[in-house]
């Protein structure tokens, strides 16, 4: 039998037989009657005995059996009942284990389709301005390109440039973001300092374009968390707010701090956001209807990625008197996620 080539049941059945031998042998004894009782007795216990084990041991193998299958396939299929309390239990801790493990492996699913995607959206963003320096270096090579058209070529040259080393940048800071590998300070940081590191690039341009940026703040407001990393979070704002201004436009930050949190709040007087984009203002290369030809729809979602990580709050909304408004909000007492 297949049951007694397992080293545990022959040892167990040897033990009990031995029992039996030396219990009958004490009893034939005393007499021969309480002798064939004994014996009786003992031999019908064994029997119960080995074909309880017998079962437990063909549920085990089923179970094993199951497990054997489940790995050798894409989809995790339920562990069968067992009335036995210890077999009941280890089904249910398996059970839960087949589930964690499908959990995982969509996950896996979700997170491949979605690294998929995102490789050809960096594709086709990184593609549209190399074709633009392709054609520029064709013309450049011309000889006959008089000095002025020549030098408006170089700029724009450098214009690509630029855009595709802050695309790689900001796709390199998601990236260490997404694996958690970004190395968040948490130290003090003063939102005066906050907002002069932020606004220092946009000076020139919001100049060009007539526009004036307004600071609302007593000068004191701070939170614990990462300068460096909130600088970038709010120049991209800050960025996206100046590009959809107007000539003239007005651009406002105020300032606000609780015991509970301290409050960034950004505003324009600019159109304001469309009903269809405000959802989908924070994902990953979403361009809204009034997007720039030059977006590429993610410095606004590496922005909250950045806030989120160190315990914050983004959210967009239209406000009241028109415009958009970005509220970034950091709580106090909250280590970043």
């Amino acid at each position: 039998m297949g049951f007694f080539r397992n080293s545990e049941v022959r040892k167990n059945a040897l033990a009990q037989g031995l029992l039996i031998v030396i219990t009958s042998l004490i009893a034939f004894q005393i007499n021969i009657q309480t002798g064939l009782w004994v014996l009786l007795t003992s031999c019908l216990l064994t029997v119960i005995n080995l074909n309880f084990t017998k079962k437990r041991y063909r549920n085990i193998a089923n179970l094993t059996e199951e497990m054997e299958g489940m790995l050798h396939k894409q989809d995790f299929s339920p562990i069968s009942a067992y009335e036995e309390g210890e077999l009941s239990i280890l089904r249910t801790q398996i059970h839960k284990m087949t589930q964690k493990m499908k959990e995982q492996q969509n996950a896996l699913l979700h997170d491949k389709v979605y690294l998929s995607e995102s490789l050809q959206d960096i594709s086709h963003q990184v593609k549209t301005p190399l074709t633009s320096l392709n054609l520029i270096s064709d013309l450049l090579l011309e000889e006959t390109l008089d000095k002025t058209r020549r030098r408006e070529l170089v700029k724009e040259q450098i214009k690509l440039l630029k855009q595709i080393e802050w695309l790689i940048s900001a796709l390199l800071k998601m990236a260490k973001l997404d694996a958690d590998t970004a190395k968040m300070t948490k130290e003090k940081v003063l939102v005066k300092q906050l907002i002069q590191r932020a606004t220092e690039p946009l000076a020139v341009a919001m100049d060009i374009k007539g526009q004036e940026l307004v600071v609302e703040q007593e000068g004191n407001e701070s939170y614990i968390g990462d300068l460096y990393w909130s600088s970038e979070a709010l120049l991209n704002i800050l960025k996206n707010s100046m590009e959809h201004l107007p000539y003239g436009g007005q651009l406002s930050i105020l300032v606000n701090e609780t015991i509970l949190f301290t409050e960034i709040e950004i505003k324009d007087n600019g159109p304001g956001i469309d009903k269809e984009d405000l959802p989908h203002l924070f994902e990953r290369f979403y361009k809204g209807k009034n997007s720039s030809q030059n977006s590429v729809g993610i410095g606004l979602a590496l922005s909250r990625m950045i806030i989120v990580q160190q315990g914050g709050t983004l959210k967009v909304e239209n406000d009241a008197k028109g415009g958009a408004k970005f509220t970034i909000r950091f709580y106090k007492n909250t280590d970043a996620n």
